[in-house]
């Protein structure tokens, strides 16, 4: 997970001040966390608790509200902060930004689809939605398990008819800020496909410009099940998370290591 909330740092100075360049200082003073680690943690968090979809519900309206200023959009802070438990048929890019947890948790990439969608599916019930979270869980079930970029990109293609043949220099000259699955989610996996590191991934989300912080959350979540995080990459990172956020972290690491050691014994 550290590779998504590492994207929403180091993107969240340039969501409103996009930059069409990978010359950047990966961290700055004025970094933070926004809305998109809060909710990466809050879906590890529904897993850890059981994953079914009031686990999910509960834990991103447990939070949310914990962190109500960390740039929710309208509609999901109106939900976050009510007793309404109903979707809202969302297709933002928000489904997507979440789902890191789910591509680590299972063993199969089926059970890893049916939860990047039911996690996505309590808010951001729209196709497009589900979508979205669904190709990015499992395109890091494939990084994870080791298959190629070539691999990856063509079940993707094939499975969610994303079109990931263009090139990062085709599509940054004319990208804008976009909240939607359809023109972030691409976007965020050519940004994979055309890295060669995990910094180098993340160099090229924030280099599109538009919706930097949640396109580079994706692209890392990608990109760590491909390359893993380098240490000082993520000791920076740690340094910009609340302890409440480190702590689930901490228990997120424990529980995956004592789940894949049990699927191991089996």
């Amino acid at each position: 997970m550290m590779g998504a909330i590492i994207g929403d740092i180091v993107g969240s100075v340039y969501e409103w001040h996009n930059i069409k360049t990978k010359e950047f200082p990966l961290f700055q003073d004025r970094c933070f966390f926004t809305d998109d680690t809060v909710m990466t943690i809050a879906v590890a968090e529904g897993l850890m608790q059981g994953g079914k979809k009031d686990d999910f519900i509960d834990a991103m309206k447990q939070y949310g509200r914990m962190y109500p200023g960390a740039g929710y959009g309208g509609r999901f802070k109106l939900w976050v902060l009510s007793d309404d438990r109903a979707p809202y048929y969302s297709w933002g890019n928000g489904s997507a930004m979440r789902t890191a947890a789910v591509g680590w948790w299972f063993d199969t990439l089926e059970e890893t689809r049916d939860a990047a969608a039911l996690a996505a599916s309590v808010t951001h019930d729209h196709p497009e939605g589900i979508k979205g979270a669904e190709s990015t869980a499992a395109a890091i079930f494939l990084a994870r398990s080791g298959k190629s970029k070539a691999e990856i990109k063509e079940y993707l293609e094939r499975e969610f008819g994303y079109d990931l043949s263009r090139t990062l220099d085709a599509i940054r000259p004319h990208y804008r800020f976009n909240e939607s699955c359809q023109e972030t989610v691409p976007e965020a996996i050519i940004a994979f496909l055309e890295s060669d590191s995990f910094e180098d991934a993340i160099r090229n989300a924030i280099s599109l410009g538009g919706d930097s912080d949640t396109l580079a959350a994706i692209t890392g979540s990608i990109a760590e099940a491909a390359y893993g995080v380098p240490e000082p990459i993520a000791e920076r990172a740690w340094g910009y998370l609340a302890e409440p956020l480190r702590e689930v972290l901490r228990r997120w690491q424990q529980a995956l290591a004592q789940r894949k050691g049990q699927g191991q014994e089996e």
